[in-house]
């Protein structure tokens, strides 16, 4: 799983790097938040038709889509014999059912009689019984019973077992795949499960679930997470304390990519010096992940002498978060306190790393169409120490003209969070359109701040490639 291009030092904006940033820390860095691998990965240009032409949204859903893993849910979703999520993509549906020995496993949604799906909404069950014919399979997959077995010869000593998917889970968080003959899900997440080991996601739970219709196309709306310079003219609320220009960006391997942003630190864009406090204040005035702060208005915190506003608030979210769920952050770094620190899985999920109350996405097809996707955005806060798990906050959805700002905070979203949010969607859709008006057919990708969304689409060809080519039986 090596990276295939050769390391090169790019150039970069001439401000104080994230490895300069670290090196300011309060306490020991985490060896895994040093620069990783910088690949040159070329300088191509993107056509604009895996973005607009259907063509190649049918050629994803026949070649990719079931050949990746994919986060289909959280373990906790599903806790006792019988609970069922339906996870759908491009068309393709699964059953992800907790069993008896409390092992998961994945089923096709899709009565073996007619087609029809066995369910449509996820929930505690005892059986898998079409509402078309009656015909019902046990939730293990085994088939049940037929009430018009009579009429159906053809089944008579056949395996007429639902067929499955492939499941894995890692930090509590359900994977499936398609491919029966897949990479192993352990391969594709590679350094990520040493990474993320002292955050224990495996020990969190879900604080909001968000899922919004967004009017562009899943790639588009994925790419607008994968980088952050774009915050100078989309987010300028955040650049009085969001170092974004100069991110540091990594190519772990094949499938894992991240950017890590310093937070608590200026943008290099920012047009005049702000003190310590005016950073504080400008969090406050934003609102964040954190629970540092919480209740505290613009001007009342101010930073004491001696101290940065990143050394500052890091400690403030130390005791706060430790006052809130129990547990010791003492030796946790500044920057897992306070950074935005983005790992994507390839093609379609990230993950936040921190011990901050942690962010996923997801991004998916809207079905069929290849103009419309659905952006799953979770919260996750760890399980309160020596107390009951809470339970997972249901799913809230959100239309496609419908706004983030003011649906989003009944979700348990911050209004300022929601606020960030809103602000990339109301890129998306001009996005989608202007490609549609593209006179060149072609996007141009920074070489260094935007080449994770190059390394997604090299990926694309592969997976892709490997796929026509398997079902062609020309692979080599």
């Amino acid at each position: 799983m090596n990276v295939q291009a050769k390391e090169f030092r790019p150039d970069r904006h001439p401000a104080e790097t994230y490895e300069e940033i670290l090196e300011r820390d309060t306490r020991p860095i985490p060896e895994h938040l040093r620069e990783g691998p910088v690949p040159d990965l070329g300088t191509d240009a993107v056509p604009v038709d895996r973005y607009i032409d259907p063509a190649f949204a049918r050629l994803e859903e026949k070649y990719l889509w079931p050949r990746i893993w994919q986060m289909a849910c959280r373990e906790e979703e599903i806790p006792n014999p019988g609970d069922t999520i339906v996870y759908e993509i491009a068309g393709k549906s699964l059953l992800i059912v907790r069993q008896k020995d409390g092992a998961i496993r994945a089923f096709y949604n899709s009565c073996l009689h007619r087609g029809r799906k066995l369910a449509t909404l996820g929930g505690c069950k005892n059986e898998f019984r079409c509402p078309y014919h009656g015909i019902a399979w046990n939730t293990d997959g085994s088939f049940k019973d037929n009430p018009i077995s009579w009429d159906f010869p053809q089944w008579e000593g056949t395996d007429l077992s639902l067929p499955e998917a492939l499941v894995g889970t890692w930090a509590g968080f359900v994977f499936v795949n398609m491919d029966r003959n897949a990479v192993p899900l352990d391969e594709v997440l590679g350094p990520i499960k040493e990474h993320f080991a002292r955050y224990e996601n495996e020990d969190r739970y879900i604080h909001f679930h968000v899922q919004k219709i967004v009017p562009c196309n899943w790639k588009t709306a994925a790419e607008a997470f994968m980088e952050s310079h774009h915050a100078i003219t989309t987010h300028p609320q955040l650049l009085p304390y969001l170092a974004d220009v100069n991110s540091q960006y990594d190519i772990l391997s094949d499938y894992i990519t991240r950017q890590f942003s310093a937070q608590m630190v200026p943008s290099p864009f920012n047009q005049r010096d702000y003190s310590e406090d005016e950073i504080v204040e400008a969090l406050l005035g934003v609102g964040s992940r954190s629970a540092a702060g919480a209740g505290a208005k613009p001007g009342e915190m101010k930073v004491p002498d001696g101290e940065t506003a990143r050394t500052f608030m890091a400690e403030v979210t130390r005791k706060t978060l430790s006052a809130e769920d129990g547990h010791d952050y003492s030796a946790a770094s500044d920057a897992e306190m306070v950074d935005a620190l983005l790992y994507n899985i390839f093609p379609h999920m990230s993950f936040w790393a921190g011990f901050m109350p942690n962010l996923t996405y997801r991004w998916r097809p809207n079905g069929h169409d290849h103009t419309t996707s659905i952006m799953d955005i979770y919260m996750l806060k760890r399980v309160p120490k020596g107390k009951p798990r809470p339970k997972p906050a249901p799913v809230f959805e959100i239309g496609v003209d419908e706004s983030i700002v003011e649906l989003a905070p009944n979700s348990g979203m911050s209004a300022g969070l929601a606020a960030v949010f809103e602000q990339d969607m109301s890129n998306l859709p001009h996005v989608q359109s202007g490609m549609e008006a593209s006179a060149t057919g072609v996007l141009h990708l920074g070489r260094y701040a935007e080449m994770r969304i190059r390394k997604m689409h090299q990926m694309l060809d592969r997976v892709m490639t490997e796929g026509m080519e398997q079902a062609t039986g020309t692979a080599r």
